[in-house]
């Protein structure tokens, strides 16, 4: 794409730790468009969560920083900018929807309150004024009884309604990039149906582009364009969403789709990738999917794989495997 709205390049984020130093996302590059949903997908500890907190600025201090590559959002590296600058994006040009919205959203005060204070601190809104917009996002959001509820307290509400809150508040300033880290974590498949179709819905209405962070490749398959995998992280596989999907290169993408039931399908057992995501205090050497790969040789063990062009799409769809076209021809067989 000639002039992306956000390019990441050879991210780099460590932490430092009485054990050592963890490279927690590594040589991370992607880009985004305009409009765009991209879905980072992987395990739990791949680099996801890490890699959002890194383009919002908010990789926890002293312990984490980003040791390398630029984030440039609109032209601008985010990177360079002093905090005040960053702090001054955050919520009007990039918004965050957290992972767990009960511990994000402040017990002790009323939801309406809680997204009403972006209009008064950004806005200079009235405490009036700031009530009926928190009203308008949350009926917008598809919470019943809006009016009503806006002076409710966020135990009040259900995991589901919480979320919706979030992502009103996400909103609030209408910004040009979301980020919505595991937004259906631990509710029910009706209310993750519903979630993400009200993103998709306020991704068209307000045109923003979206980054979905998620572990559950079918959550994100009907609303991102495009899909990146990580794995102990690092990018082993990037395309667009239905390329990485029907024509799989990578053994651990290819193992990820294996795990996901399929509903009109004959009753299979799943197939779970053998093991455990490894220790990023000590990767194997090579490459660090190796010791859980069927198709593993001796130059996994010797040569770490980098970001390669996949045949049938090489304009759009790489993978970081040596075995590639065999894991493709493996797929494309069924």
């Amino acid at each position: 794409m000639d002039h992306p709205l956000l390019s990441v390049q050879d991210l780099t984020v460590q932490f430092r730790t009485r054990a050592g130093t963890i490279t927690a996302v590594d040589r991370v590059s992607f880009d985004l468009a305009e409009g765009e949903t991209l879905a980072i997908l992987g395990e739990t500890g791949s680099g996801k969560s890490v890699t959002a907190q890194a383009v919002m600025g908010l990789v926890p201090r002293p312990a984490g920083q980003v040791t390398g590559g630029r984030i440039i959002y609109d032209g601008t590296d985010l990177l360079t900018r002093p905090p005040s600058e960053a702090r001054r994006l955050n919520g009007t040009e990039l918004a965050m929807v957290f992972q767990d919205p009960l511990s994000s959203l402040n017990p002790v005060l009323r939801v309406g309150a809680q997204i009403g204070e972006l209009f008064r601190r950004r806005r200079g809104a009235s405490r009036a004024e700031a009530r009926r917009k928190a009203i308008e996002l949350m009926d917008r959001v598809g919470i019943p009884a809006a009016a009503r509820r806006v002076d409710d307290y966020p135990h009040q509400f259900s995991g589901g309604m919480r979320q919706r809150v979030m992502i009103a508040m996400a909103l609030a300033l209408q910004p040009r990039l979301l980020i919505a880290d595991e937004p259906t974590t631990a509710l029910d498949v009706t209310v993750q149906a519903q979630i993400m179709a009200l993103l998709a819905d306020l991704k068209a209405e307000h045109r923003m582009a979206m980054i979905l962070i998620s572990h559950d490749l079918g959550v994100v398959a009907g609303v991102a364009d495009r899909a990146m995998l990580m794995y102990a992280g690092r990018v082993v596989e990037t395309g667009e969403l239905r390329e990485v999907y029907e024509t799989t290169a990578h053994p651990y993408t290819r193992g990820l789709m294996a795990s996901i039931p399929e509903l009109d399908g004959p009753r299979e057992r799943l197939q779970p990738i053998p093991g455990a995501p490894p220790d990023l205090m000590r990767l194997p050497s090579g490459c660090p999917f190796r010791p859980r790969c069927a198709y593993a040789t001796d130059i996994c063990a010797s040569q770490p794989p980098t970001l390669a062009a996949v045949p049938t799409r090489p304009d759009s769809h790489r993978a970081a495997c040596h075995h590639a076209e065999e894991v493709l021809a493996d797929v494309v067989a069924g």
